[in-house]
């Protein structure tokens, strides 16, 4: 007999009928917390192959549904005062078919995908007086580009870095962003991308990178506790560079580098010998090498008096060790979107840093000629004071040529170029 139905035995007025209906109101609130718990949840790839992860308000992790087994997903990291939340995560192994959290179905990698998403430089900037309207669409469209891109289900997702920019508060008095929490702290992750990705979060698998923002005087503790792709180990949000990890695109091997701290305006060397041996370390991978890292190495951010805009770290890195097999860059930082394709022997750069932050405004449309950083530019287009999303799309098997179309958020054509190689034909 359940307990609903041995207490219709007792009076509600007597004493064990109100110990009774005391113990049906806690099973409905422990009920009820269970379903508001679990909030958040996706697939991403991580160091050492690929996770379900959650995000809840409960203390325990639930378990998920695998291939119609049980599994108790394990606790990341646990709650504390900024962060009221336990970050559960669960290793898949490749053979997995089927995953579920509370009934809800995760996308699996396919083996060949046709539709890459790529995006970057989402959140919404507060920082001493670079304020942006976070509170306008407009201004921070966001979340309403992530509605719209959920709809096109793309078969993998790639953030190229800087999720978190609210770092100051907002002045008072300042409608178009009044309200808005500022720090590194829950309330700011949950706003800045969690709530906002919406659908999207769990429509595909996810690479995530690490940007200059989600370093530990900014927004690192959040990173780590939530996104990071290796295991958490401190609160202090102060993570050193890590190995580079690998996802198979069928044909294509994404190499997903951190340089988030890459030293921008001077070279330093030690840091450079740093990134040179990871370069050095693809030459063996048998297929193209993409190098998804937020930081562009060579690309343009403004003209005068001369062009500018590479890092000269990652810059002297590469003049080390670039191999041969690695072809493309996809980066962020910039928040305009470039494509960069040089008369030296050096990988076609992809900059889609313009998914929600304060867009740039020196990025050059035309970049034909220009000299950086001992690189001459052979073809070079650039879009600026626009929001948007880039897909890299293919139709076939491993062999098939890629194209780049990138959209502005209401899903209009903003640029298609043909990838081969180290190269790119734009229109």
């Amino acid at each position: 007999m359940n307990t609903f139905a041995a207490c219709s035995h007792f009076n509600p007025g007597s004493q064990p009928g109100m110990r009774c209906m005391l113990v049906i109101l806690m099973f409905l609130l422990v009920a009820v917390k269970a379903e508001a718990a679990q909030t958040y949840q996706w697939v991403q790839y991580v160091s050492d192959g690929l996770q379900a992860r959650l995000i809840t308000d409960a203390l325990v992790c639930p378990a998920a549904m695998v291939d119609g087994e049980s599994v108790p997903m394990q606790i990341r990291s646990t709650a504390k005062e900024e962060f009221p939340i336990t970050v559960c995560f669960l290793p898949l192994a490749g053979k997995v078919k089927n995953v579920s959290i509370a009934g809800t179905d995760l996308p699996l990698p396919k083996a060949v995908p046709q539709r890459i998403l790529v995006i970057g430089d989402t959140g919404c900037r507060l920082k001493g007086k670079k304020i942006q309207a976070c509170n306008d669409p407009a201004a921070w469209p966001f979340r309403k580009g992530s509605a719209l891109v959920a709809k096109i289900k793309p078969d993998l997702v790639i953030h190229v870095g800087d999720f978190h920019y609210r770092e100051t508060p907002c002045p008072v008095g300042n409608t178009g962003c009044a309200g808005s929490p500022y720090g590194d702290n829950w309330a700011v992750w949950q706003e800045d991308f969690f709530s906002p990705v919406g659908a999207l979060l769990s429509t595909a698998p996810w690479v995530m990178v690490r940007g200059n923002h989600e370093l530990c005087e900014r927004g690192g503790r959040g990173w780590a506790r939530t996104l990071d792709p290796y295991e958490w180990t401190s609160d202090n949000g102060c993570l050193q560079s890590a190995q580079p990890y690998l996802v198979d695109l069928g044909g294509v091997t994404l190499a997903v580098m951190d340089v988030s701290a890459a030293e921008e305006d001077v070279a330093d060397k030690e840091q450079s010998r740093f990134f040179a041996k990871q370069l050095q370390d693809l030459a063996s991978i048998k297929t193209p090498v993409w190098l998804a890292q937020h930081r562009p190495i060579i690309a343009l951010e403004g003209t005068t008096p001369k062009p500018y805009g590479d890092n000269k770290t990652l810059a002297l890195a590469a003049s080390m060790a670039m191999p041969a097999n690695v072809q493309a860059i996809l980066s962020g930082h910039h928040h305009a979107l470039e494509v960069l394709v040089y008369e030296e022997s050096f990988p076609l750069q992809l900059v889609m840093g313009n998914g929600g932050d304060e867009l740039s405004l020196g990025v050059p449309p035309r970049s034909d000629g220009m000299e950086i950083d001992g690189l001459h530019v052979k073809r070079g287009k650039g879009m600026i004071g626009v929001f948007g999303y880039t897909l890299l799309e293919r139709s076939g098997g491993i062999e098939s040529p890629w194209t780049m179309n990138s959209f502005d958020y209401d899903g209009k054509p903003l640029l298609r170029c043909a990838i081969k190689g180290r190269d790119a034909d734009c229109r």
